[in-house]
């Protein structure tokens, strides 16, 4: 007969669950990692600091005792695991990085309710456990279909690092054009090529913020052969991103339709 412990390490880790997905507890865990980040984001909000400060303490407190909570069985778990078993190998295991995230995390909570300067590091430290949810799907349907993406991508990694380089290559040439037709009208914008550079990017991303901008009409028309090329070097990356996404959804439906027959 199976120990507690045996039974508790499959509910809890990912790889030893045997169903597809993840298991009960682990679900419940998604949520709750979910819904402490909800309350992180909104908690930077002042106004809802100010009108509902002891909704969220009790909320800090509610987490930081379920989180510690499981923190712990995840920690007594782990003996299951021959590489984690007795002392030693619980000290192994805290120093695993899933593991001192979780642990990082939960003594922020706690430092947050004794000291509310901590605040700001204990929101940082609670967004960061969004890796928990990476590490608690890594067995689903998801992260096989994130591997197959990271698959695709990487087989077309040459096609990227071109598109790349030419993204470089015309950054570079609006910057040093517009540096030699502006820099003695708008020394402050463009006096020098890493100055004409933020113009540049705004450009050439196409987010185009509008704070600086060329007056002259050479600089006009080099701004907009910059902002016409950058329509074809943002859809060459866009273009190769697709495919393989793509693709990589393809084999996964592939791959998921095999295994039901």
């Amino acid at each position: 007969m199976e120990s507690l412990q045996t039974r508790l390490h499959r509910q809890l880790e990912p790889t030893a669950w045997p169903g597809d997905g993840v298991s009960v507890i682990n679900k419940l865990v998604l949520a709750l990692v979910s819904l402490s980040l909800l309350v992180a984001i909104f908690e930077t909000e002042p106004y809802i600091r100010t009108a509902a400060p002891d909704t969220l303490l009790a909320l800090k407190a509610f987490f930081a005792v379920t989180f510690t909570f499981e923190y712990l069985m995840r920690l007594w778990a782990a003996g299951a695991m021959p590489q984690y078993a007795g002392l030693r190998g619980k000290w192994r295991y805290f120093w695993t990085p899933i593991s001192a995230l979780d642990f990082t995390a939960a003594a922020f909570l706690w430092l947050e309710i004794l000291s509310p300067i901590h605040g700001t590091l204990g929101v940082l430290f609670r967004l960061a456990r969004i890796l928990r949810i990476f590490s608690l799907v890594r067995n689903s349907k998801w992260s096989r279909a994130l591997r197959l993406m990271g698959s695709a991508i990487k087989a077309r990694y040459i096609e990227l690092i071109l598109s790349l380089c030419l993204a470089v290559i015309a950054l570079a040439l609006s910057a040093t054009a517009l540096y030699l037709v502006e820099k003695d009208i708008q020394p402050d914008a463009f006096g020098s090529v890493p100055r004409s550079m933020w113009w540049a990017v705004a450009t050439l991303s196409t987010v185009g913020y509008g704070d600086v901008y060329p007056i002259t009409a050479l600089g006009k028309v080099i701004a907009g052969i910059s902002a016409l090329t950058a329509i074809a070097i943002v859809g060459i990356p866009a273009g190769i991103m697709a495919a393989a996404f793509s693709d990589a959804f393809q084999k996964f439906r592939n791959q998921d339709s095999a295994a039901q027959k």
